[in-house]
């Protein structure tokens, strides 16, 4: 957690925690666009868990549900309902492309939070393949199903005509820049939240006043905690979103 300088004070980095590492146990020393990384593993993790909770936890299913069926379920009907609503019933065949976007973050939130561990969604690269992703099945679907028509997306009728070129350029422009802000939203909220943990750890360490930063800390963890919940559900909301343009590109 804290390092002793040269000095003999102790010093902590909190970007520390953030870094991309060869798996050395695996006999890598350096990286490459290959090299298999802490990042590589705690998203295999990730995976392995759905796989437990939805393959394994729902292998026996029964009209009484256990624990990991019931988790499952209100998950799957819970993300279900937010396609219907949002994305509309012609959108329901997207669903697993959604559900598993939103598992996987929920996941690789919530075992980011387990000590010692490494936070794969703070990483830009990591949300940023899934926001182009998403950003290309928009595109590929709104093309597919519109042709032309989904050009509509970018002229907005309701406006005063005189004001509609204008606005089209600038509805264009936001079109673009959803990738970026869709990634950065969820990487920033996830790194920022687990600095503030290892900045308060750092002072519990350093200070005298290590009660105050030992609660700090822990209220933080807990608040980390609904984060984790709280930006999956907003990528994937935003996915809908997005998904519903494609398939109704009017104003």
């Amino acid at each position: 957690m804290a390092d002793e300088a040269a000095d003999g004070s102790l010093v902590f980095h909190p970007m520390d925690q953030f870094l991309l590492k060869p798996l050395k146990f695996l006999g890598f020393e350096d990286i490459n666009w290959w090299t298999p990384t802490n990042a590589t593993l705690w998203m295999l993790v990730a995976v392995l868990c759905v796989v437990a909770l939805f393959v394994l936890g729902t292998k026996r299913r029964a009209v009484v549900p256990t624990r990991s069926q019931s988790v499952a379920e209100l998950l799957y009907g819970f993300i279900y309902k937010m396609v219907e609503d949002v994305s509309g019933k012609d959108a329901v065949k997207f669903f697993p492309y959604i559900f598993t976007l939103f598992i996987f973050i929920l996941l690789a939130n919530m075992l980011a939070l387990i000590p010692m561990s490494f936070s794969t969604t703070s990483q830009f690269a990591v949300t940023a393949v899934m926001a182009l992703a998403v950003f290309l099945t928009v595109v590929i679907v709104g093309f597919v199903k519109n042709g032309v028509g989904f050009l509509k997306l970018f002229w907005l009728t309701s406006a005063p005509p005189v004001m509609r070129p204008i606005l089209a350029v600038l509805e264009f422009i936001l079109f673009f820049a959803r990738p970026v802000s869709h990634s950065v939203r969820l990487f920033g909220a996830i790194m920022a939240g687990h600095a503030v943990v290892k900045v308060f750890a750092g002072f519990a360490q350093i200070t005298a006043a290590a009660p105050l930063a030992i609660v700090g800390v822990t209220a933080i963890y807990g608040l980390e905690l609904l984060v984790a919940g709280i930006q999956a559900y907003v990528f994937t909301i935003l996915t809908c979103v997005y998904l519903k343009d494609a398939l109704h590109p009017h104003h």
